[in-house]
């Protein structure tokens, strides 16, 4: 018997304007961890935040990693079909349109919702990357699979993980695939700049 994708623990709220936010927590946290967001980003959108299924010495992540920056791209690639089924089983269960979600993830977040984008685009309507990095090392392909698909990255230019060349390189994976790629960077490090909140409200919106 097939292991229902729904049981992964998460929260769900519901809401009525468009889009619909799918978080996704950094390393450590879990699916309570960027609730906060929705009141800065989109108060009245419908909220799913699951929480990452694999343990590293005890914290949550979306996926596995070799050591700090080296990803287990094997275990990312897994860890995005399951994520991507798990979607498909929330919109039939609260009623969200299929592929709607617009994904903020942040770091280890950030990178699930960059490999959800390549790996199954069907699954989100676009992505803000908050900390984020490169997820497979090998250059996509070129093709329009992302057209369409609006993605803003956010990232410190002192971040010594998603440093400026991951965020170069990050930008042009996805736009070989046609996604609408804007870059946001702020002076600071692996974080959140809660004073750019408001200009990613804005992208949110579609402004």
């Amino acid at each position: 018997m097939t292991e229902d994708p729904l049981r992964r623990p998460h929260v769900f709220h519901p809401g009525s304007s468009t889009p619909p936010l799918l978080l996704l927590h950094g390393t450590g946290g879990d699916e309570h961890d960027l609730l906060v967001l929705r009141q800065h980003l989109a108060p009245d959108a419908p909220v799913l935040s699951p929480r990452g299924t694999v343990s590293e010495n005890g914290m949550a992540r979306f996926f596995r990693r070799l050591r700090e920056g080296v990803f287990d791209e094997d275990d990312l690639r897994l860890r995005a079909d399951e994520l991507a089924a798990f979607l498909t089983a929330a919109e039939q269960k609260y009623d969200v349109a299929a592929g709607s979600w617009l994904a903020v993830g942040f770091s280890n977040g950030a990178n699930m919702a960059s490999a959800l984008l390549l790996r199954h685009p069907e699954a989100l309507a676009g992505a803000v990357l908050l900390a984020a990095m490169v997820p497979f090392a090998a250059d996509e392909p070129r093709d329009h699979a992302l057209a369409g698909k609006r993605v803003l990255i956010v990232n410190g230019d002192s971040d010594p993980m998603a440093t400026p060349e991951q965020t170069s390189r990050l930008g042009e994976q996805l736009r070989r695939r046609d996604a609408d790629v804007e870059l946001l960077q702020f002076s600071g490090g692996h974080s959140i700049d809660a004073g750019l909140l408001p200009r990613i409200r804005k992208f949110v919106e579609g402004d």
